[in-house]
């Protein structure tokens, strides 16, 4: 039988788990898209067509390169690469992977399609796992935004190494400020979701806007604390139970307004938790930069064709080449109010909603832009990498633009 868990004990496993410290060597990435019809991307996919069109790479071995294939709510398919001794790795097997997914779901007549928000389409929830039907009773407490987020929106997550214990730009404690630091950047910098239902909605990243109206006790970012393993064991501890686990026979819905913390403390009618209903509860939560061991980056907007290269390639330049990463630091000090060291919630707006019509996010984009090319060069990456980051420099950040403006270009024309 499991142990209970004591409150002090909770605190020392939520850092140990999540911040894993070591030499920053790593990078992951995770893809979702929305799933269309060629011909009619308004037309909703059933379960039985998406089934088929998945069953040859859902198979073990299917993906040569290892990656993890899985669905969200709305049906929305996600490829999660396993993580890579460099950049270049990373995203050479992930197009690879990418490569036989998409076409096996264009013989079955479908696309792959990267927009942070569906702009036609509100697909029924299609998962009935537990988990899921918590999930969707938790949120609708606060309005409708859940649901939205569950079946309607999706995201490209980049996976980097924490960092190591110094003090210096490797450092776990430098990196997780430096992520805070540029995730406004990357919200603004990759918007691309300005559309809903077939019209604009006034924000360039709706996708991003969406999060912000959810749970802030789980969606935004923690209070700042130079300690980052204290900061994130006060946020998860007092963040409210989504579900609590059970058998997937039973009813996971949990008592409402009850944090972790209070569990721990004792709630009537509920067992004791345990280290692993803790775990659990970690993969609940879903601020801008989630920590699981790496830093999980999870602010940016799915992007259109093969754009998430771009993504990754900037992100790990970024935070693993020393000089980028002080470049990076410095260019987004102006962010950063009232002495905080990292931005506040109404910079993170703000991104969402002009993206790079800000002029102090878009001058920090292209500051980022030009740094991590010149670590790419430093780097000796393939000549493709930084190719693909400066075509897409030249398309959107140094023209005052992001991928959202595509779209709205697209529709006034229409």
């Amino acid at each position: 039988m499991a142990a209970n868990l004591l409150e002090d004990e909770a605190e020392a496993h939520v850092r140990g788990v999540c911040f894993k410290t070591g030499p920053p060597e790593r990078t992951g990435v995770e893809l979702e898209w929305l799933v269309q019809d060629r011909s009619d991307p308004h037309e909703l996919i059933s379960v039985d067509r998406l089934d088929a069109a998945l069953a040859p790479v859902e198979a073990p071995g299917a993906l040569p390169r290892g990656g993890r294939l899985t669905r969200e709510p709305g049906g929305q398919v996600e490829l999660s690469s396993p993580p890579a001794p460099t950049l270049a790795a990373c995203v050479a097997a992930t197009a690879e992977d990418l490569a036989v997914l998409r076409r096996a779901v264009e013989s079955a007549g479908l696309v792959l399609v990267g927009h942070g928000l569906d702009p036609y389409r509100e697909p029924p929830r299609v998962l009935d796992h537990p988990r899921y039907r918590a999930m969707e009773r938790f949120f609708d407490r606060a309005g409708p935004w859940g649901r939205t987020m569950m079946r309607r929106t999706a995201s490209l997550q980049v996976n980097l190494d924490c960092g190591d214990d110094t003090d210096g730009v490797s450092g776990h404690r430098y990196r997780w400020d430096l992520v805070h630091r540029l995730g406004p950047v990357l919200v603004a910098a990759f918007a691309n979701s300005p559309l809903s239902f077939g019209g604009p909605t006034g924000w360039v990243s709706t996708r991003q806007a969406n999060w912000a109206r959810m749970d802030p006790g789980r969606t935004r970012q923690p209070g700042y604390d130079p300690d980052p393993g204290a900061s994130w064991a006060r946020y998860a501890l007092d963040a409210e139970l989504l579900c609590v686990p059970g058998e997937e026979s039973e009813d996971w819905t949990a008592p409402p307004g009850l944090t972790f913390r209070g569990w721990l403390r004792g709630a009537p009618g509920l067992r004791a938790p345990t280290a692993a209903d803790l775990d659990y509860h970690l993969s609940t939560l879903f601020p801008p930069v989630r920590p699981r061991g790496w830093l999980e980056l999870r602010m940016i907007d799915a992007q259109n064709d093969d754009d998430w290269i771009v993504v990754t390639a900037l992100t790990a330049a970024l935070l693993d080449d020393p000089v980028a990463a002080d470049a990076a630091y410095a260019a987004t000090e102006p962010l950063c109010q009232d002495g905080e060291p990292i931005p506040s919630d109404e910079i993170w707006r703000r991104a969402a909603r002009i993206g790079p019509a800000d002029p102090d996010l878009a001058k920090a984009a292209r500051t980022c832009f030009a740094a991590a090319e010149s670590a790419l060069a430093r780097s000796g990456a393939p000549a493709a990498l930084t190719g693909a980051l400066t075509d897409f420099a030249d398309r959107y950040p140094d023209r005052g633009r992001c991928p959202a403006h595509d779209l709205l270009d697209a529709l006034s024309r229409a």
